[in-house]
């Protein structure tokens, strides 16, 4: 800045001599700065990994007794509490102020779709596939950023998520699951997520996170209400704590996805994603007892 007031108050050649020597410094500034916020981005993304993975752990040991639908209900309404203190220091006029509406309904339908297809999956096929197939999504986050959000895509982005996504294509080995509609549920959810990071980086150039939580929670809890009723199962009270930390989970794990994406280039930070897989089978093996086999291990690496 001190060179550039500088060179304001100066003419002619010396001018034009200041205003050179700072060009590549103002530069090289920039990339530092781009820097830095993609790797804030893909630190909140790896946070972010471990808490969704956590969170499907918790969905699948509630799901042995209650229905997906009822499951979604209890993530959503625990999450608007879990939400409300924030929404209320704010108050309710600050919290879902905003100038796109359509937007946060678009997100949040998407959202809830998702959250449905990836709750029946989990409760129904094992902890890691269904992790694995849900890989797909930086694929559609790179399509979506370069068509929609007019971000550059160089080879090392499309290099390290096509890795990735062979991984995936080795651990799952297409036409081993057959018809099961389980993986169709899991790939669809990863489309649908994909959508909603678009969105949620649309969103973030006008409303604040805060904002963008308050409108998807509470929506979503509506949108489950008539589902879950329609299948109701009274909960015991060790799956009331369990859902209640499935709520919890999934707040802090949302958050910190719209941090990653409000920091970082979206086909920056969307490949570390990919890290779930390590979460997610390392909690199969403790708790669910899903040993991985070797191909499994060798898309995992």
């Amino acid at each position: 800045r001190w060179a550039a007031l500088r060179a304001i108050r100066l003419r002619g050649p010396r001018r034009r001599r200041v205003i050179m020597r700072v060009t590549p410094s103002l530069a090289a500034a920039r990339a530092r700065l781009a820097t830095s916020a993609n790797m804030r981005g893909a630190l909140w993304m790896l946070a972010s990994a471990f808490g969704f993975s956590c969170m499907a752990a918790l969905v699948k040991g509630a799901g042995e007794t209650l229905p997906a639908a009822q499951v979604a209900f209890f993530r959503c309404v625990f999450g608007l509490l879990f939400l409300a203190p924030a929404i209320l220091h704010a108050g309710l006029r600050t919290s879902f102020a905003t100038t796109k509406p359509g937007l946060h309904l678009a997100r949040s339908a998407f959202g809830v779709t998702a959250m449905f297809c990836f709750f029946i999956a989990s409760a129904n096929a094992p902890l890691a596939d269904v992790t694995a197939l849900t890989f797909a999504k930086p694929l559609f986050v790179i399509v979506i950023a370069t068509l929609f959000l007019g971000e550059i895509v160089r080879w090392r982005r499309w290099t390290a998520t096509a890795v990735g996504f062979l991984g995936v294509v080795v651990m799952i080995r297409p036409g081993g699951v057959g018809f099961d509609p389980d993986p169709l549920y899991a790939l669809a959810g990863a489309a649908l997520v994909a959508a909603v990071a678009g969105l949620v980086k649309q969103l973030a150039k006008t409303d604040s996170l805060l904002t963008t939580m308050a409108w998807f929670a509470a929506i979503s809890t509506l949108a489950t209400l008539g589902p879950a009723l329609a299948v109701w199962v009274p909960p015991s009270p060790m799956l009331w704590g369990v859902c209640a930390l499935i709520g919890l989970v999934g707040v802090a794990s949302q958050s910190a996805i719209v941090a990653a994406y409000r920091s970082g280039e979206a086909t920056a930070v969307a490949p570390f994603d990919y890290s779930r897989i390590l979460f997610a089978t390392a909690l199969g093996i403790f708790l669910f007892g899903e040993w991985p086999d070797a191909w499994a291990l060798a898309g995992a690496t």
